[in-house]
């Protein structure tokens, strides 16, 4: 277990880096009950920082469990008016979000996938509002994990409950830079290497992206104004804050209507507690046609029948395979980890703040510019150290993006 000094400086760091907490601003928390003395932590800095208010919502696997195994359809698929009201009303007031996210990868392995997708989409379609303030950052939030037992024991399951949560702890404290004499410094020179990254995607202002591996030939149009984003952002109140660590990634959106051909996923996808590992998607003029998966078959079923927009791409993301999370060796079962060691798409709505003006555009106007919408937003992973992608020019010439699974330029 990392001493009480580590954990300090790892709560310092979400508050400080990742939500960039005001003074006079309210902070709100999701955390796992397993997790309350590390968010104790969070809770008193935030304080320390000046915090006006901070709020937990409490989540705990095993009380989920228990609702999916034995609550009527009507209450899985009801989402509590109370809660929208509640994250509206923090929002609403400008509040920073912070979500401790640690779920165990196999809670609902042996849940019916359709009242799991029914939960889903109640939740989407509920929080609708409160998604614009952080898909726009029009608030600062963060994504950041903790080490609980059900999970670090998926990670390493030939130790016991214990030593497996210390070795998580190890591996998220040196993936989030914790590690480091000042990680909020480390952090500092990370954002600007990805700054680097995503400014020369912008200049190259590729018109399509192709992308080939086994099992994937893909051909994906960026729409005309995309921007690529990447490490820290900045909110409506011109407030610099990092929305997940860790990251990896620069990311920016295809064009809703111009994907086509075949992709294949490197690592499994935790959805809502199950797993979907080794599946394929062929899409054309942007929709998936055909899938198939080895395992979660029927779960990736009833996620691209959410809406509409959940059969179209929202996300491109670029991450070389020499990240630290890719070369920490461990397969996370948690896309926040898994994501970030990995180039990945995601099924679903796609940030209006990766397109130009997109923010300030209605949904018409958004798939104008062939932005996806849809109530779900899901990340899966694509890269390994066998992908190749190529650019293609506005003159319809193509040169290297990645080779070999990491980036074909110098990014220093």
């Amino acid at each position: 277990m990392v001493d009480h000094r580590t954990q300090e400086k790892y709560a310092e760091l979400a508050l400080k880096t990742g939500v960039n907490l005001q003074k006079n601003q309210a902070l709100m928390i999701n955390a796992p009950i397993e997790g309350a003395d590390f968010t104790k932590i969070v809770v008193r800095k935030a304080y320390e920082l000046g915090a006006k208010d901070v709020h937990i919502n409490w989540v705990d696997d095993e009380l989920t469990l228990l609702k999916y195994e034995n609550a009527p359809d009507e209450v899985i698929a009801d989402y509590p008016e109370w809660k929208v009201k509640l994250h509206d009303s923090f929002a609403e007031d400008g509040a920073a979000v912070l979500n401790i996210r640690s779920t165990n990868p196999d809670l609902l392995k042996d849940i019916d996938p359709s009242r799991v997708a029914k939960a889903n989409k109640a939740a989407a379609e509920a929080m609708k509002n409160f998604r614009q303030y952080t898909m726009n950052d029009r608030i600062t939030w963060s994504i950041i994990s903790i080490p609980t037992g059900d999970w670090a024991q998926k990670i390493f399951p030939d130790k016991s409950k214990e030593d497996a949560v210390a070795s998580l702890w190890d591996a998220i404290v040196k993936i989030v830079r914790v590690d480091k004499d000042d990680p909020i410094a480390a952090w500092d020179a990370h954002n600007e290497t990805l700054k680097t990254a995503r400014e020369l995607l912008n200049k190259k202002n590729y018109k399509k992206l192709i992308f080939k591996a086994p099992g994937t030939n893909l051909e994906m149009d960026l729409p005309e104004g995309h921007i690529w984003k990447g490490g820290s952002a900045v909110s409506e109140k011109g407030i610099t804050f990092n929305p997940n660590m860790p990251t990896e990634e620069v990311f920016s959106m295809p064009h809703k209507y111009g994907v086509n051909g075949t992709v294949s996923s490197t690592k499994p996808l935790n959805y809502g507690g199950s797993l979907i590992d080794n599946f394929s998607l062929t899409f054309k003029e942007g929709k998936v046609v055909d899938f198939k998966a080895e395992q979660g078959e029927n779960t990736l079923k009833h996620l691209l029948d959410t809406d509409e927009g959940a059969r179209r791409l929202g996300e491109v993301a670029l991450v070389p395979h020499e990240s630290p999370v890719s070369q920490s060796g461990l397969i996370f079962y948690n896309t926040l980890f898994d994501e970030n060691a990995s180039c990945h798409i995601a099924l679903g709505k796609a940030y209006p703040t990766n397109l130009e003006g997109g923010a300030a555009m209605d949904e018409n106007e958004l798939d104008k510019h062939g932005v996806n919408d849809s109530l779900t937003h899901v990340d899966f992973m694509i890269g390994s150290e066998k992908l190749d992608i190529d650019g293609v020019k506005e003159d319809g010439s193509t040169e290297a993006v990645f080779r070999n699974g990491t980036w074909a330029f110098d990014i220093k």
